[in-house]
């Protein structure tokens, strides 16, 4: 997908159609993967995650590290116009949403306790995610 500003808009009813139920209880209502359960957690091999929704960009697995939380974790994005950030007080916590900047999709949270050269963390649902092998279309 290219890298353009115009989110995706689709209604509850097509995004239903084209995502699986988890991937759509957690990029569309807000959800979370239980800790330790998603399949990109130990995830090892090079290449890109991109959203689930849309196929954007999102992390390249040179970012991606073991933070112990039980979620995926990278400390950079591909790029700053890949994802949105949001103030996020829902839960009784004030925690930094992290969005899909092409279709306004919940990824996950960023803290500020990641490793350098960034200090951040972004926590990302591997239900969020598909991952592009560079040599291969496969998840």
């Amino acid at each position: 997908m290219n890298d353009k500003l115009t989110k995706i808009q689709k209604s509850n009813d097509e995004w239903r159609e084209c995502l699986n139920p988890e991937a759509y209880r957690i990029l569309r209502l807000r959800g979370t993967e239980p800790p330790f359960t998603g399949k990109y957690l130990m995830h090892k091999r090079d290449g890109t995650y991109v959203c689930a929704g849309c196929s954007k960009m999102l992390f390249s697995s040179t970012a991606k590290y073991d933070s112990g939380t039980g979620w995926p974790s990278f400390f950079t994005p591909v790029s700053e116009r890949s994802v949105e950030l949001r103030p996020d007080d829902g839960s009784g916590l004030r925690r930094t949403e992290v969005l899909c900047r092409g279709c306004g999709a919940h990824l996950g949270h960023v803290f500020p306790d990641g490793p350098e050269p960034t200090g951040k963390r972004y926590c990302i649902n591997s239900g969020a995610l598909h991952f592009r092998d560079p040599t291969s279309s496969q998840d």
